[in-house]
């Protein structure tokens, strides 16, 4: 159902796909200039303002955020000398608005945000109006647009808008009317063919293509461009449903061609001017393709604890004792084995019951799916026995029209529970199932303890991912895991309209006017950010914790869950670093930070911290010079590939104000991590794949790094110090010259500063 093509291929007219062997008998041009007629480089082009293609400075359309992102991304926009926002930046309420956690913290990041909005000119979305994408989509993407969002699943390519989810400090860099740096990305075609049978939805698409590609990375941190004759056979809601999900394949972004459908979608949402109709030229050149054949698609599950961890629900069904095997085994990786975990024990005379579903957020609450639902729960019941089902309409809008139709009392009358546009079940401030429960959703993720499960309590849950036509009919089956192709009824397929009116009397939108005469509110939770020294010439680092996983969440680098309310508070929010993955972490990082504090202080960092004694006296054996004049202490941890998953700033900060200095790692999994850590004066360390030669514990010492930096040395020599010093080579990889900066002044706020 999927082929991947590598090496390249050529599009022709949008129907036909030529290898690059066959190019010069048709006369067909060479691929850097065909590559010219992808949608993806003359989007990036229109927003390109360095002049050269290989080396892009972006300029974003809109920026978007919520509200675990909003207040430290201003906050420190603020410390940088923001006066005003340049172009529209709208701030939603989406994420803390249920969790009531720490009295009244939530609601005062939200007035803050409101507060924000009038004083610099910006758009306010209240709780329970919608949820960032969904407002996004509805009211901010346009054809040929780019916006640039610090959620990772800031996805509006079925819109014709490229759309980026970054950390905030590249929002704080728009907002100051600095550039996106980046090199010119990869682009990966995506040709569909065919159509999806009943019974399939976005889900199916979207989990079938990320089990194709995550593992081998095939379009990490490249564009991935949807074309081909299939394209046309999907709504406007199925190509939002697939787009949202490209995330987990680790892509930059991801574009489509654009038709009536799309052409539709902005006329019932009353804004036509903004649909563009986008195509590739009549030749284009990708550096790969994945071809996928719609029809042959079949529901799939994303099994715990990964949205790549994919099989058909028939495999699964038909191989049931083997492939749960293989997922506790899996499981114990990613568990570090800290918890007993099994799914066998949900296996009743051959078939497998779960206890949860979930349909909701920017990927499982669009219209189109929850209307599909009900089609397929009509007259049926959940049961009043452990399985439950909620489902959360990605807006109000759609809740509306779900009322309106009657859709809301079809899936009330089964049991179901239908609640307000909030995120929380996709990162664990909603709707945690008990202990050893397995819930079914249609949602982002499902890494581990991220539905909101405490493994450092001793508690394990666990979430499969599918579409919420499956889901529907697993409910109507009282949890059985059963796949919508089962169903044998039809779908009504009812016809969607938006009220703007609902957005026109809550939303607050200063249409770009800022009024620098308000206040901004601030609750007492809502805290500076620390003071952060420069790069010394040296540094000596602790190694603070060593994971060794395939590959390491930014969910387990800081949990999400009721410790996204304390996001506003830097010191606060650190407190939680690594403790689900690492929990000796925090304490062990503060312990060496003390040294640095002393530096800072003009004091001996030997004397706050004595282990440092017999430190520096190997370093001196080779580096007498050495001292406080001229080096650094801190802490780095080391982790095989760090960084999959949100595009959360605060998997970098959170090490930053504890001490960090670094990470090392074999490579990064995402390009917006390791964008994070450089953001706030992290080194981002490349080390070959194999035995370290250090370990857990153990004092690195890397001598002239500031230098290394400056001067952009391929390879720096570090040294284990133990009785000796012990030689072993990092590198940095490629850094902008602003990138370099930022590491040497120790954060990008540092940066700015000096600007002034």
């Amino acid at each position: 159902m999927i082929q991947l093509l590598e090496g390249g291929t050529y599009l022709v007219n949008g129907t036909e796909l030529v290898e690059p062997a066959k190019a010069v008998a048709q006369g067909l041009p060479a691929p850097e200039e065909a590559a010219k007629q992808t949608m993806a480089y003359n989007i990036l082009k229109d927003h390109n303002t360095s002049g050269n293609m290989e080396k892009l400075q972006i300029k974003f359309d809109k920026l978007t955020s919520h509200d675990i992102t909003f207040v430290g991304i201003i906050q420190t926009a603020r410390a940088s000398g923001l006066e005003k926002f340049p172009v529209p930046y709208v701030l939603t309420n989406c994420h803390n608005s249920l969790c009531a956690v720490g009295g009244t913290i939530n609601e005062d990041d939200h007035m803050f945000g409101l507060t924000c909005a009038k004083k610099y000119g910006g758009v306010y979305v209240p709780p329970h109006q919608a949820v960032i994408h969904q407002f996004a989509r509805e009211m901010l993407a346009g054809g040929g647009k780019m916006i640039l969002g610090s959620d990772s699943h800031t996805r509006y390519g079925a819109l014709g808008t490229m759309a980026m989810g970054e950390g905030g400090p590249e929002l704080v860099k728009q907002l100051l009317s600095k550039t996106y740096d980046i090199n010119m990305p990869g682009v990966v075609g995506v040709y569909m063919t065919g159509a999806p049978i009943p019974g399939v939805g976005p889900q199916d698409v979207a989990l079938a293509i990320i089990g194709a590609v995550f593992k081998n990375g095939f379009v990490k941190n490249k564009v991935m461009e949807f074309v081909g004759p299939g394209v046309a056979n999907l709504s406007a809601d199925f190509r939002i449903g697939v787009d949202v999900m490209t995330t987990e394949t680790t892509c930059l972004s991801s574009i489509w061609r654009t038709d009536d459908k799309i052409e539709e979608f902005y006329a019932i949402h009353g804004r036509s001017e903004d649909y563009k109709e986008l195509n590739p030229g009549p030749t284009a050149y990708y550096d790969g393709m994945l071809v996928v054949e719609l029809d042959k698609i079949r529901p799939m599950i994303a099994m715990p604890f990964h949205p790549s961890n994919t099989y058909t629900i028939d495999e699964l069904n038909a191989n049931l004792m083997d492939i749960l095997d293989d997922v506790e085994k899996k499981a114990q990786v990613s568990l570090d084995g800290k918890i007993d975990f099994t799914l066998k024990d949900k296996v009743h005379d051959g078939k497998l019951y779960v206890e949860q579903g979930i349909i909701a957020g920017c990927a499982g609450g669009g219209f189109e799916n929850i209307c599909a639902a009900a089609d397929i729960l009509k007259g049926a019941s959940i049961g009043a026995d452990a399985f439950t089902l909620s489902v959360y309409p990605a807006s109000t809008p759609i809740y509306m029209e779900l009322a309106k139709n009657g859709t809301l009392a079809t899936l009330l009358e089964t049991g179901a529970i239908v609640k307000t546009a909030f995120c929380g079940p996709c990162f664990g401030a909603g709707d945690t199932p008990a202990n050893n429960a397995f819930s079914i959703r249609h949602s982002t993720r499902n890494f581990p303890n991220r539905e909101g499960s405490k493994i450092q309590n001793g508690q394990i849950s666990s979430v499969a991912l599918m579409d919420a036509r499956s889901i529907a009919a697993t409910a109507a089956n009282k949890g059985c895991l059963t796949p919508a192709t089962e169903y044998a009824g039809t779908y009504s397929n009812p016809k969607y309209y938006f009220d703007g009116n609902i957005y026109k009397n809550r939303v607050f939108d200063s249409k770009g006017v800022a009024d620098p005469s308000v206040e901004i509110q601030f609750g007492p939770n809502i805290k500076d950010w620390p003071q952060m020294p420069a790069l010394a010439e040296n540094l000596i680092l602790k190694v603070v914790s060593e994971i060794h996983d395939p590959v390491t969440t930014t969910d387990e680098l800081i949990p999400s869950g009721e410790t996204s309310s304390f996001r506003s508070n830097p010191l606060g929010l650190a407190e939680f670093t690594l403790s689900r993955k690492d929990p000796a972490y925090v304490g062990r990082a503060k312990e060496v930070q003390v040294a640095e504090k002393a530096i800072q202080n003009g004091e001996c960092p030997a004397e706050a911290l004595p282990e440092l004694k017999p430190v520096f006296g190997t370093i001196h054996t080779k580096y007498p010079q050495v001292d406080k004049t001229n080096v650094g202490v801190g802490s780095t941890i080391f982790a095989v590939k760090p960084g999959d998953g949100s595009a959360r700033e605060q998997a970098a900060s959170c090490q930053k104000v504890l001490g960090g200095w670094a990470n090392i790692a074999n490579e990064y999994a995402t390009k917006r991590y390791r964008s994070n850590l450089i953001n706030w004066g992290m080194l981002p360390f490349l080390i070959p794949e194999g035995d370290l030669p250090f370990a857990n514990g153990d004092y690195l010492f890397i001598p002239d790094v500031r230098k290394a930096v400056e001067e952009k040395w391929d390879s720096i020599t570090a040294y284990k110090v133990g009785e000796e010093l012990t030689p072993f080579t990092l590198a940095l990889g490629e850094l902008t010259d602003d990138e370099r900066e930022i590491i040497l002044k120790g954060c990008l706020i540092n940066y700015y500063r000096s600007e002034k």
